[in-house]
């Protein structure tokens, strides 16, 4: 059993369920919808389950920060589409809701208790000094996913039901002898065979390139040698500049701020205490009573098989369950608290010491309250040149006078594509706000005040466009000779490789043809298909020895200036002393991939009874992307008379 589960563990099944469910938050199960018919059209439905277009723009949304956050750059809907990963997404959403709603129609649908239990099993929850469950933690990690509790619950249950059925595919399932038997036999088979090498220099060289053909080899490689349409921005920023002076802060406004905070700025009161969590009331009571009498708190935890939650020196604001952070601090040194009541069962304090909490001095807050101040000084004023800018433009100023009169900066950014690449392919660090808006105008537009979030703004003018266009000859002359010159040559070691198979396929005895060639023939008997051999002979040799049937004639490349021209003489079975041994070995495997494919093959068949199906062209629509163009169709054959 513990061998299926680890199997298990290994599959597509169980990865979402034991990956960080931080990063399971990339894709979110949506949420079954009965009033379906009366609310907008769906872009995924299957069954009760649904995903409408503000739900799908989110999920994808989170999507395509996960890839931006991979490339480092950024990347577009446009980009996404391009790729067809929309229809990926899309797809493999469609199934898994299908399944999930056949699962529930089926009667799998695990308890509150279990999902519970699941919750506390995610060390992103837990405070990592305390090992305690924080319930400050749970609630920013869910703020930074725009998830709620209810929502993480869902996906968590989903999750159980994958892998729920996904043990059940697993359990008992075993490949069957003679997969592996046939494995172990390829394997282990020999053949015979000899060949030699057709080089650069048997098959000639080409010439220089004329301009006739390195023009004609361009158009061929057009799409590759076309440099993209760069863009050229006067960008406005209303910000103060690295070198401006910081706004001074008068000791009144410090004074001011300094009694307004000093509650919050003030050393809380903080207690070293223990807490022991258990399920139910019962068990708590319990607890509670062998720590009243003396029992160590370490010896109650392992004898109740939980563990002891040691918070040192804790304020109650660190303290994650509220109720629990309540009742602490409502105890006296060395007293332990009745069963408090929360959000993951009932909890049991004992206080060992208290440390009473000291007020914040003046001098010693004063450098954080001048950054404060600062920073909100600096706020204020970059708002007040927002303003006077935007007053300027509604007076008729273009862009430059209006960022004068507001003392505002400007700078001419480099040329930069859409993707946001220079000319020498490095990223250039800006805003996604800034791409997208540079892109949005036509030349000499300027954009309005766009707040980048923060407290930042700013304002873009397209000062030129750069469009997209190949290269004149002389610009690449060079690397493009070279390129056609190694395209020739290539052409011509394949061609003289074909032509000395073609005359081994017509019956010439592949000695004389290598001799023909000047080439050194090589013969070799119980080659096997392994490391060592591909080491020995080369891939090419390798690729043709085991390609081939017995008697037939292969060619292929075997560096980047060689190519293999060979004959399979004989083939070798196995030796099944040797094969049987190996085939166990090879059958886990095997097993494993047996049990993935039958896992789709589940998931797939359960989302066709639940007639699951998704409309890209309203995803589109959402992301606001223009569907692709499809190719164009090829010429119909004439009719036959």
């Amino acid at each position: 059993m513990i061998t299926y589960f680890r199997n298990f563990a290994k599959s597509k099944w169980a990865a979402g369920l034991f990956a960080l469910i931080i990063l399971s938050f990339l894709i979110v199960g949506a949420q079954s919808d009965i009033f379906a018919n009366l609310g907008p059209r769906h872009i995924i439905s299957a069954g009760d389950r649904s995903v409408d277009s503000g739900q799908f723009r989110t999920d994808f949304e989170r999507v395509r920060a996960n890839l931006q956050e991979q490339a480092g750059r950024p990347v577009s809907y446009d980009d996404m589409v391009k790729e067809n990963l929309h229809l990926q997404y899309l797809d493999s959403q469609t199934q898994r809701l299908g399944f999930l709603d056949w699962a529930y129609k089926a009667g799998i649908r695990p308890g509150k208790e279990l999902i519970l239990a699941e919750i506390r099993k995610i060390p992103a929850f837990f405070n990592q000094i305390t090992g305690q469950f924080d319930q400050n933690l749970y609630a920013q990690a869910l703020a930074q996913q725009n998830l709620t509790s209810q929502m993480l619950e869902d996906d968590l249950r989903d999750q159980y039901v994958t892998a729920h059925v996904g043990s059940a595919v697993f359990a008992g399932l075993q490949a069957p002898r003679v997969y592996a038997a046939l494995l172990a036999g390829q394997a282990l088979e020999t053949r015979d065979g000899r060949w030699f090498s057709v080089t650069q220099d048997m098959a000639g060289r080409a010439g220089a390139p004329t301009d006739a053909q390195l023009t004609a080899f361009m158009k061929e490689n057009e799409a590759r040698l076309r440099s993209p349409e760069f863009r050229m921005i006067s960008l406005v920023l209303f910000s103060p500049g690295p070198n401006d002076a910081r706004p001074a802060i008068t000791e009144e406004q410090i004074s001011e701020r300094y009694e307004f905070r000093k509650a919050a700025l003030a050393e809380p009161e903080k207690r070293t205490f223990v807490t022991l969590t258990v399920p139910t009331k019962e068990a708590a009571d319990k607890i509670v009573a062998d720590l009243r009498a003396g029992k160590n708190a370490a010896e109650v935890a392992k004898a109740n098989n939980i563990q002891l939650g040691d918070y040192k020196a804790t304020p109650q604001a660190a303290v994650g369950d509220p109720a629990v952070g309540a009742a602490v601090f409502a105890l006296a040194a060395d007293q332990v608290s009745a069963p408090i009541q929360g959000r993951l069962g009932f909890t049991v304090a004992k206080v060992a010491s208290i440390q009473a909490g000291q007020a914040v001095t003046l001098e010693t807050a004063r450098p954080a309250l001048v950054q404060e101040l600062q920073a909100e000084a600096v706020k204020g004023e970059t708002y007040a040149k927002v303003e006077q800018f935007e007053k300027a433009r509604q007076e008729g100023k273009n862009l430059a006078d209006a960022a004068a009169a507001a003392k505002a900066r400007v700078i001419q950014l480099p040329p930069f594509t859409e993707q946001g690449q220079l000319p020498d392919g490095q990223p250039m660090n800006a805003p996604r706000q800034v791409l997208e808006s540079a892109y949005a105008l036509s030349k000499g537009g300027e954009s309005d005040v766009i707040d980048a979030g923060d407290g930042q703004y700013f304002a873009v003018r397209l000062d030129d466009i750069r469009p997209s266009a190949l290269p004149t000859l002389d610009e690449v002359r060079a690397p493009l000779g070279q390129q056609w010159t190694m395209r020739e040559n290539a052409r011509l070691l394949s061609a003289k490789a074909e032509e000395l198979a073609g005359r081994i396929r017509a019956g010439e005895d592949i000695t004389k043809v290598a001799a023909d060639a000047g080439a050194q023939l090589t013969v070799r008997t119980g080659v096997q298909q392994s490391r060592e051999s591909q080491a020995q002979v080369g891939d090419g040799v390798l690729r043709g020895l085991f390609g081939q049937a017995k008697g037939q004639v292969f060619s292929g490349q075997q560096a980047q200036d060689s190519f293999v021209v060979g004959r399979v003489d004989a083939i070798h079975a196995a030796d099944t002393a040797l094969a049987a041994p190996l085939a166990e070995q090879a059958r886990p495997r095997l097993t494993e991939e047996l049990a993935n494919s039958m896992a789709d093959r589940t998931i797939a068949s359960a989302a066709a009874r639940t007639k699951s199906r998704n409309d890209p062209a309203l995803a589109l629509q959402v992301l606001g992307v223009e569907a692709p163009a499809a190719p164009a169709a090829a010429p119909a054959a004439p009719a036959k008379k």
